[in-house]
């Protein structure tokens, strides 16, 4: 018997507006362009998810470079002095800071005190360790948030929490929000760039910069040094420049075919969007990855050529050319399959990573600065979590979300400051608590996005990057 066929709309809003909503929506849509609240796809055309938009109010920053720690660096063993942990070192836990309970039991382990020394760094006198002489040098840029929070113990969920908010996978990723709510200024380039970790291996892996229920469009590329920064982006040898832009102009004359049949579909056209954007990075990306135009001066800033220094300092300073050139979100990961996470030895874990990113950090920072850049560039310093103040193995710690430290610098943050506290011992935020979504809320501000009204439409409720919490902590901008 034959079957009757009935056509298949991928979206409700292509069924309603073919049910008989369609010339309301055109109509509605027409007033919207007309007052300037509408990017809309025309015939002939793709829409742009990418066009720069308007903030919500005037910004801070217009740019972001996130330097993520993967792995949970101790926050009292390089930005949290403590001295309630030096008195009680080798001792349990007094009862007074009450139960501890973690997937290892570490309550019943001494306390462990702080690895390195901390002595007062720059005019402000802020206190960081000895493991970080360079950032350190930087103190009066920075502004350490030593009361953050999160809701996991584990790697995959904190790293998710950190990046979107939520403990589960699937959601935006804080730089697909900002690409949605803000563009990017550069056409050539996406507006969220991810450069991992060379070793790879990060725990919850590419969901942590996905684009979640947000258009394809909005996720990190992922980005590396050396001549190939995106793989498959070059077209084969034999392929000149002009027959891959025959190829493209026809392709896109069928998609645009094939989009209007379709009612200019959002997905579709954002995928159609993308074969032109890889076709214009063929000729950005390897000119953002060629070093020639930089002073020796510069590149030792960084550690390039020193053993140690040499490939993080290089992904700081690609980051330092990517924003030069408006990529709007920058985020670059340190640490590999383990990374940061210091179970068995912090002396030699974080001996080893602060040497590596410490003076590409620092350079960075002082990078930026000469060059103004400071001004409206935000850069983030954090991982996933903190570590307890108890021991593990004897030299170890383990992992600690209920207290930790980020710091932020540039873009009218207050530097050379510490906000909030944890106890005396660096168990648990104590003072002016900073949950990830009160951090998420300042980031956005910043950016000038009111985070309650960054929102997307999703499964019959407005979505947003801070859930239905999250405060700006206005007390550390100028």
């Amino acid at each position: 018997m034959k079957q009757s066929h009935f056509p298949a709309f991928s979206t409700r809003r292509s069924f309603l507006m073919n049910a008989g909503g369609g010339i309301g929506a055109l109509a509605l849509a027409s007033m919207l362009q007309e007052n300037g609240l509408l990017t809309q796809a025309t015939a002939g055309e793709t829409a742009q998810p990418n066009t720069p938009k308007e903030p919500h109010f005037q910004p801070r920053a217009t740019r972001v470079i996130y330097l993520f720690m993967h792995g949970g660096p101790s926050h009292v063993d390089l930005f949290d002095p403590k001295p309630g942990l030096t008195k009680y070192g080798g001792q349990p836990l007094p009862e007074s800071f009450g139960p501890v309970m973690t997937r290892r039991n570490v309550a019943q382990n001494p306390l462990l005190p702080p690895i390195r020394p901390f002595r007062p760094r720059g005019e402000s006198g802020l206190e960081i360790s000895d493991f970080l002489p360079q950032i350190a040098g930087c103190a009066d840029d920075i502004c350490v948030l030593r009361s953050c929070h999160g809701d996991s113990v584990n790697h995959p969920q904190s790293v998710y929490q950190m990046n979107t908010g939520h403990i589960l996978m699937g959601k935006p990723s804080l730089g697909s929000w900002l690409a949605y709510g803000l563009g990017s200024e550069n056409k050539d380039m996406p507006a969220f760039v991810v450069m991992p970790d060379p070793g790879g291996g990060l725990k919850g892996g590419p969901p942590a910069w996905g684009s979640g229920y947000l258009p394809a469009a909005y996720q990190g590329t992922t980005m590396r040094s050396g001549a190939n920064p995106i793989l498959h982006l070059k077209p084969q040898r034999q392929v000149s420049g002009e027959q891959q832009r025959a190829s493209l102009d026809l392709i896109r004359k069928l998609n645009q075919n094939h989009l209007q049949q379709r009612d200019f579909d959002s997905e579709l056209s954002a995928r159609v969007n993308n074969y032109e954007l890889a076709f214009r990075m063929q000729t950005a990306a390897p000119e953002i990855v060629d070093f020639r135009d930089e002073t020796a001066e510069t590149l030792a800033l960084y550690g390039i050529g020193e053993e140690e220094t040499n490939e993080f300092g290089t992904r700081c300073l690609l980051a330092r050319r990517m924003i030069e050139r408006n990529v709007r979100f920058v985020q670059l990961y340190s640490g590999d399959t383990n990374g940061w996470d210091a179970h068995n030895d912090v002396a030699q874990n974080h001996g080893l990573y602060c040497r590596r990113t410490d003076k590409p950090v620092a350079g960075l920072l002082k990078d930026l600065k000469r060059r103004g850049l400071l001004e409206d560039t935000l850069v983030i310093w954090g991982g996933e979590f903190g570590r307890m103040p108890m021991s593990e193995k004897g030299k170890g710690r383990d992992h600690n979300p209920w207290g930790y430290s980020v710091w932020m610098a540039g873009a009218g943050v207050r530097g050379g400051t510490a906000y909030g506290a944890t106890d005396d011992v660096g168990l648990r935020a104590a003072e002016n608590k900073v949950h990830i979504h009160d951090l998420h809320a300042t980031i956005l501000h910043i950016l000038g996005l009111d985070h309650e009204l960054l929102t997307y439409f999703h499964n019959g409720r407005d979505e947003r990057l801070t859930d239905v919490a999250g405060r700006v902590i206005s007390e550390i901008l100028v």
